[in-house]
């Protein structure tokens, strides 16, 4: 009988790593063992996956050492950086350096990269249809991954670049939840006017990316861009009242409207749902469902997922 082959998972007590986790253990005879890299390998997410089955390794994105030591005898590795925990698209770039130098070190078979579109292929710094922020991007958080697709090229790593959609969990933990409007309707905002938003569940991310490992080197040196449904503000809004039981309105604010609300991260989310709406066509083509679900059978709709998670939006 062949050992299972390893696959070492970056985020594993995150939202999309501890999808590919749980996909992982919950295929037992799928020929796959799982490594759990991690920050905090004494933390409660930690040592839960560790109790399931999974091996829990030391980690951090900042530094290259201890991700060789981490990455070292796996055959495949799946790798996703936070932009959101610090707002740097230069740290987030560096990350993705460290990653790329640490699995061509130990020589990893095959690494899926959790990336976006660089967003100035389509508008460049000097468009004015969108501020440029921080100095030389228009959506941070997708251009310095998209930027990074090159190191992994360059390194000679095989990779497979997962390019991910929106996830609805954002209206979780993000704030982006339906909020009361003046007159107590709740108000799901989403300014894209009536262009639909390829979506999907988090922990579907970790899991279409097991499908790409079971697929073995087919993906390998190509893009594969994922999404569980592509609904406008309206239907997500029809969805979301069904779901919590009370009238939730989609509020059609612009882009710019958006980037006013001041909060941390506004402008970037502005600009992105910008160029979600600017570039409609382009940003869902390749997104597509079904070919999401040849990879991840149990690939959720906006509905199924609002089925276990909507007692979970906060709505105040």
């Amino acid at each position: 009988m062949n050992e299972k082959q390893l696959i070492a998972v970056v985020g594993a007590t995150g939202a999309q790593g501890g999808g590919l986790v749980r996909a992982i253990l919950d295929d037992p005879n799928g020929g796959f063992r799982v490594r759990a890299l991690t920050r905090h390998v004494d933390g409660e997410k930690a040592r839960a996956l560790s109790a399931a089955g999974a091996e829990v390794v030391a980690a951090d994105l900042d530094d290259e050492a201890s991700l060789e030591n981490a990455l070292r005898g796996a055959d495949g590795a799946f790798f996703v950086t936070n932009f959101w925990e610090h707002f740097s698209p230069e740290k987030e770039y560096e990350q993705a350096r460290n990653l790329a130098r640490a699995a061509k070190a130990v020589r990893v078979k095959h690494v899926v990269w959790s990336t976006l579109e660089d967003t100035r292929e389509r508008v460049p710094l000097g468009d004015d249809r969108m501020p440029t922020l921080q100095g030389k991007y228009k959506v941070p958080h997708f251009d310095a991954k998209g930027e990074a697709d090159k190191l992994f090229a360059e390194a000679g790593v095989p990779t497979t670049y997962l390019r991910t959609s929106f996830y609805w969990d954002n209206l979780i933990h993000f704030g982006m939840g339906p909020k009361p409007g003046p007159d107590g309707t709740l108000q799901f905002v989403l300014p894209m006017d009536d262009a639909k938003m390829p979506a999907m569940a988090a922990e579907d991310i970790g899991r279409s990316a097991y499908g790409i490992f079971k697929a073995g080197d087919r993906y390998i040196g190509k893009q594969v861009s994922i999404a569980g449904e592509h609904l406008n503000g309206k239907e997500m809004a029809a969805a979301l009242t069904k779901a919590l039981g009370r009238e939730v309105k989609h509020a059609a604010v612009s882009p710019a409207d958006y980037r006013g609300f001041g909060f941390p991260g506004a402008d970037d989310l502005g600009n992105m749902f910008q160029y979600y709406r600017d570039f409609e066509s382009e940003f869902r083509a390749p997104r597509d469902v079904e070919a999401t679900r040849k990879l991840n059978p149990q690939l959720q709709s906006f509905s199924q997922w609002l089925e276990k998670n909507a007692s979970r939006i906060p709505l105040e």
